[in-house]
């Protein structure tokens, strides 16, 4: 009842703070994930106790087993983006317990620049760059755990720059002597303290709840994620759906409660999870439901990929479908640095 009542209280919070969704806020890369595993489970996946790349989405799984673990992550993403991060947790003492450590960084490339009348007047180029350092420590005498991030974020866009601080908030149950864990995370609460033009723009709020479950008889580990808790109308009208009878009267698509609510999930599976190769495979519901195309099969929203482990080192990858026109691939590197183990 205690990790409860603490979830409802951060979720009430957070409404109470501001609700948005995609493009609605500053620094949107926060919400992009380039963790091979994460992306290959949906994109969202939030209670990955081995992994060192998964303190970035929830800073209450750091702990002292991902103690001088350290992965290199990249993703060849859209339109020519890339995305690079790299993830270390180091444990301090006994007494104290780990700190974790992450770098985000995101290179739109070179882009072209015009005035207000579209001549163009050359190229420019953007990044973005976030910083963060996180803790977390169990509730005494309980199999709950409880962590922050701290957040330093950076967005350049040619001559314009914009920085941010944020906080992560998050509680975990975990036992391993139960094959399910929950969780509850709060993600980017902050503010811009420098804007581009000196209009502060809102930061990329998320709230989620998340859960897995490892079958007994089975290497099957499931992994479902309730994302933007903070906004309950996700979904739009899709101007593809929209009809127009003989007399030319639009009718736009109508948005039901399930097709709303749905959009809410995400779902991941690990077949093999603690062996040296295993797959995985992902289905984001909102992306799903908003990249589709209208009398066309695109699969939008599917993603798998697959895991290698060689002694001290763990190989990652995932492909992640977008669009008929478009998908990505993210690469991962873990590396233990620990002689001991």
């Amino acid at each position: 009842m205690k990790i409860l009542r603490i979830g409802l209280l951060l979720i009430i919070f957070s409404n109470t703070v501001y609700a948005q969704v995609g493009g609605e806020s500053v620094f949107q890369f926060l919400n992009l994930t380039s963790s091979s595993r994460q992306v290959a489970l949906g994109g969202e996946v939030l209670t990955l106790i081995d992994d060192v790349n998964q303190p970035i989405w929830n800073p209450s799984v750091i702990n002292a087993e991902l103690d001088k673990q350290l992965s290199v992550n990249y993703t060849s993403y859209l339109a020519d983006i890339n995305i690079g991060s790299a993830s270390y947790a180091h444990v301090i003492n006994r007494r104290f317990g780990t700190i974790h450590g992450s770098i985000k960084y995101l290179n739109y490339g070179t882009l072209i620049e015009a005035d207000e009348n579209g001549n163009e007047t050359g190229t420019f180029k953007a990044s973005d760059i976030a910083i963060s350092v996180g803790y977390a420590f169990n509730l005494p005498w309980t199999n709950i755990y409880m962590g922050f991030n701290m957040k330093l974020i950076n967005s350049t866009i040619s001559n314009f720059t914009s920085n941010g601080i944020a906080a992560d908030v998050g509680i975990l149950y975990y036992s391993p002597y139960k094959p399910y864990s929950f969780t509850i995370v709060a993600r980017n609460m902050g503010a811009q303290i420098q804007s581009f033009d000196g209009t502060n723009e809102r930061l990329p709020l998320k709230v989620a709840i998340g859960a897995s479950y490892r079958l007994k008889y089975v290497p099957l580990k499931w992994h479902i994620t309730l994302d933007n808790l903070q906004q309950w109308n996700l979904a739009v009208p899709n101007p593809s759906n929209q009809t127009v009878d003989l007399e030319g009267n639009v009718t736009e698509e109508k948005i039901s409660f399930f097709k709303n609510a749905i959009r809410h999930f995400v779902i991941g599976a690990e077949l093999f999870p603690e062996s040296a190769i295993n797959l995985r495979a992902g289905y984001n519901f909102r992306r799903a439901s908003e990249l589709k195309l209208q009398n066309a099969r695109s699969f939008s929203g599917i993603s798998f990929g697959f895991g290698i482990k060689m002694n001290k080192l763990r190989f990652n990858y995932a492909f992640s479908r977008y669009h008929a026109a478009t998908n990505t691939s993210t690469f991962s590197l873990q590396i233990d640095l620990d002689k001991r183990r």
